[in-house]
């Protein structure tokens, strides 16, 4: 096993215990199921209250007084408008304009800040952009987070903390003590309900995953999450979006500030913009179960698409997916053919996301 592949998060043994055979994600083990219903873990987030073990991000510190230029060097929003306490979803492109990675950038002050991503190739990048600089770049494992997240969120882990959560407004982070452990908490998430993010030290996240579950939260595996964040419109890197794909082809657009020169990538993303060959979409496929992925979509038999990421949807009754098709069938309500393994059948674009399209349940103050 490489070193890459080594990687273990301090709660591998209670994910273990819950029936995990902690198959492998960003070169750690991760709890793609348990032994529980994914679909019982699921309502839980919609209902009450759950949580991930969302350690295998990986976690960076960029510290120094050129941290900032060399962060504005790497991402697509303007560094200087990320205040401190704040957090920031983000695009990391490639040389040629496009995804490289996406990530969550912190600002914790002093010149300190924490970048969050997922597969992608964002430390390497990282390293390039700081060549030159005064930067310190430090790699954390023992930093781990866990997401808890349901519209129960608030005040269950408002009862254990020792700030006033109810304060904490939609992607802010601050310094907080929760069940007596040193952590921060920061108001994001994956799951389209509102929630939160605990960041800590392996030495105490056991002790809070255990009072947490005392308190009556659901430990909730990676295929639950799956559910929730395609009902939630939620890209993963690597299916939904990859180097071929522009921020624009694939509703990340936001993520880029408008007025910002200097980056990289820049002057290929802004040549390639308006020449977009796919848009992000979510189909509801007419199909009894979820599709394999893979299956390719068809126009009155002409390839315009394929499907990315697909779930079947209990709560919706539906089997949804995130697929790319061609700009001008984008449009929702738009049927596709659906073709690919022994699947044929037809499928509907539909508003994305299908859950809370007004983002109400994580914006909510």
């Amino acid at each position: 096993m490489t070193e890459e592949l080594s990687r273990t998060s301090a709660l591998a043994s209670r994910h273990q215990a819950l029936g995990s055979a902690l198959e492998d994600w960003n070169g750690m083990g991760t709890a793609w199921s348990y032994d529980s219903d994914p679909n019982d873990e699921h309502d839980a987030v919609r209902e009450s209250v759950g949580m991930f073990d969302m350690s295998p991000l990986k976690k960076i510190y960029v510290t120094g007084k050129d941290a900032a230029s060399v962060l504005n060097h790497l991402v697509t929003r303007d560094v200087k408008n990320i205040a401190v306490g704040q957090a920031a979803y983000l695009s990391v492109l490639t040389k040629e304009g496009t995804m490289a990675d996406d990530a969550i950038l912190y600002n914790l002050g002093e010149d300190q800040w924490i970048i969050v991503h997922g597969s992608g190739d964002t430390m390497a990048l990282l390293e390039a952009s700081a060549m030159n600089h005064s930067v310190v770049i430090r790699f954390c494992d023992d930093l781990h987070d866990l997401s808890v997240q349901g519209p129960q969120s608030l005040q269950l882990l408002d009862s254990h903390c020792d700030i006033d959560l109810s304060a904490l407004a939609y992607f802010k982070h601050t310094p907080a003590s929760l069940f007596g452990y040193p952590c921060r908490i920061s108001r994001t998430g994956y799951s389209g309900e509102r929630g939160y993010e605990i960041f800590a030290d392996g030495g105490v996240i056991g002790e809070i995953w255990d009072r947490l579950v005392e308190a009556g939260v659901v430990p909730c595996s990676f295929t639950a999450l799956d559910k929730l964040r395609i009902e939630a419109g939620l890209l993963f890197y690597g299916y939904d979006m990859t180097s071929e794909h522009t921020p624009y082809e694939v509703g990340l657009g936001f993520t880029v500030s408008a007025a910002k020169t200097g980056y990289r990538g820049h002057e290929a993303l802004m040549a390639a913009r308006g020449k977009e060959k796919i848009n992000m979409i979510c189909l509801d496929i007419d199909h009894p179960d979820m599709v394999s992925g893979g299956e390719e979509l068809f126009m009155n038999g002409q390839l315009i698409g394929v499907v990315n990421s697909p779930c079947f949807s209990h709560r919706m009754n539906k089997s949804l997916a995130l697929g790319h098709v061609a700009p001008d069938m984008a449009k929702p309500g738009t049927r596709l053919e659906v073709k690919g393994g022994d699947i044929e059948t037809t499928a509907v674009v539909v508003t994305m996301p299908i859950y809370d399209p007004d983002k109400q349940k994580t914006h909510q103050t």
